[in-house]
């Protein structure tokens, strides 16, 4: 089973490209956003120790972490943010290599797709095969994130300037499949990539 990263800057259009991926490959998707929540829940291993750093106000009335909530509490502090991060990191890397040996040990698939912004930054190449990067012009990507996200120019500028720059990104992947243009030219990149790997369904 082939382990791949599917990394990129915001709005490149990473979701839209696994759904392809989904269906013209015989693999199993995990998006690292996912897993980070899933560690976040009631009797998980991040629950109690987000509990204790940031109080019971973050949660909701369920007793379940408030995403809005927690945001607002780190917000305003580097140092809470760190915290957190050293909280929730190590516990998704964790969640994520016990997902793939589920899947090594079930041995019904080909490949295992990972998705994150920061498969790079949290040296997750260390574990996988290969990465793919998925770029996408800045043009295109601020008009995504604003019709899609009804962000405003300031936070696409923020998040555009907080992350890996074009070189960075293309030094570390194997595959680069550029989104800039039309879907069935970023289909027929995806295709191609698959058959050399084995991977076409």
């Amino acid at each position: 089973m082939k382990l791949i990263g599917i990394t990129g800057g915001v709005g490149a259009g990473k979701s839209q490209i696994l759904d392809y991926v989904k269906e013209n490959c015989n693999c199993r998707i995990l998006l690292a956003d996912q897993a980070a929540h899933l560690v976040k829940e009631p009797g998980q291993p991040c629950y109690r120790e987000l509990v204790d750093l940031l109080g019971t106000e973050i949660l909701q009335e369920d007793g379940t972490i408030d995403r809005g909530k927690m945001a607002a509490a780190i917000f305003s502090s580097p140092l809470l943010l760190k915290r957190t991060n050293e909280i929730i990191h190590p516990a998704v890397k964790e969640y994520i290599l016990e997902e793939i040996g589920k899947e090594r040990r079930a041995g019904k698939k080909d490949a295992f797709f990972l998705e994150a912004a920061l498969l790079i930054e949290e040296g997750y190449d260390r574990i996988l095969d290969e990465m793919w990067y998925i770029h996408a012009d800045p043009e295109a990507r601020r008009q995504r994130l604003k019709a899609a996200r009804g962000y405003s120019d300031e936070k696409v500028d923020r998040i555009f300037a907080s992350q890996l720059t074009e070189e960075e990104f293309r030094a570390h992947c194997k595959e680069v499949i550029d989104n800039s243009g039309s879907l069935s030219d970023t289909y027929r990149q995806i295709d191609e990539i698959l058959k050399k790997a084995g991977l076409k369904r």
